[in-house]
C-alpha cells in the first residue's frame, strides 16, 4: 500500500494515508457538528478568496517568517479559541468557518517528491473516517461515492485557492508594504495595556505611498480590496479580546503568533 509523504504535517492533521477504494471499500465518514481538532486554536490558515467572507468576523493578518500566510484569528492569546466551545463546537450560527477547516480531515498530498500528481489523503486518527457501521459511505461498487467525488473537487479547488493565495502573498512581499504588526488593548481597569505582536500587516501608509503603476497594478489584478479587507479587519482584535473577557479566558500579554 502506498504511504503519504514523509514532511512535516500541516495544521491537525496527525498522520496521512490516501484514500483507495481496495483499502477503505467499507470505510465510511462520519458527520459531526463539532471539530474538536479546533477547539485549542487561536489562528487559522485562510485563502485569499474567504477574505471577503472572513474580514465580517475575524481579524486577517499574516503570519512571520520568509513565506508568511494569511491567518484568521479566532483568539488573541495561543490555546484560546473564542468561536467555539471545549468540544469544538460553534457558540454561534451566523459565522464563516474556514475552509482550511472545513478540509480536514482531508488533503491532497504527492505520495512521490518527483510526482506531478496529487492524491486524496486522509488523517486516520481523526475518528470521523473509518470502518464504521453509521456514517456516509466513501466508496459503492468499489467506485468512489457522489461524497467522496465531492470531497475531490473541494480539494481541488482548495488546492487551487491556495495557489492563488502563495501568488498574492508573493506579490505583496514584493511591494515592500508589509510590517511587524502591533496591537496595543487597555481594558477598563487594567494598569497595563495588552500588547499582541507576533504577526505582520499592511502598513497602510506605504500602500498609500505606492507609485502610480503599482497602485494601477493591485487595482487591476484584483489585489486592493483583497488588502483592504485585511485592513478593515484589524478593528475586530478588540472584539476577540473582549469575547475572551466575557468567556473568562482573560490572557496574559504574548504573542499572536
Amino acid at each position: 500500500m502506498a504511504s503519504a509523504p514523509q514532511q512535516p504535517l500541516p495544521l491537525f492533521y496527525n498522520g496521512l494515508e490516501p484514500l483507495s477504494s481496495q483499502t477503505h471499500a467499507d470505510f465510511r465518514l462520519r458527520i459531526l457538528d463539532k471539530a474538536p481538532f479546533l477547539a485549542n486554536q487561536h489562528a487559522v490558515p485562510i485563502t485569499v478568496e474567504e477574505f471577503p467572507l472572513v474580514q465580517r468576523f475575524m481579524p486577517i493578518v499574516f503570519s512571520v517568517g520568509d513565506d508568511p500566510v494569511p491567518l484568521a484569528l479566532m483568539g488573541l492569546n495561543e490555546g484560546i479559541n473564542t468561536f467555539v466551545d471545549d468540544e469544538g463546537k460553534l457558540l454561534e450560527t451566523n459565522f464563516y468557518v474556514p475552509a482550511y477547516v472545513r478540509r480536514y480531515p482531508y488533503l491532497l498530498a504527492r505520495l512521490r517528491p518527483d510526482a506531478d500528481e496529487l492524491s486524496l489523503c486522509f488523517d486516520p486518527t481523526s475518528g470521523i473516517v473509518g470502518a464504521f457501521e453509521d456514517g456516509e459511505k466513501l466508496f459503492e461498487d468499489g467506485q468512489p461515492s457522489e461524497l467522496t467525488k465531492n470531497i475531490l473537487q473541494f480539494n481541488e479547488q482548495f488546492e487551487q485557492a491556495g495557489a492563488r493565495t502563495t501568488q498574492f502573498m508573493k506579490e505583496l512581499k514584493d511591494l515592500g508594504i508589509l510590517i511587524d504588526g502591533e496591537v496595543s488593548i487597555q481594558p477598563d481597569g487594567a494598569a497595563q495595556p495588552f500588547i499582541y505582536r507576533g504577526f505582520m500587516m499592511v502598513d497602510e501608509a506605504k500602500l498609500n505611498e505606492l507609485r502610480g503603476d503599482q497602485l494601477r497594478k493591485i487595482v487591476q489584478n484584483g489585489m486592493l480590496p483583497l488588502i483592504y479587507a485585511h485592513l478593515f479587519s484589524l478593528q475586530l482584535m478588540r472584539d476577540i479580546f473582549s469575547r475572551q473577557v466575557s468567556m473568562g479566558k482573560m490572557p496574559e500579554p504574548q504573542l499572536v503568533g
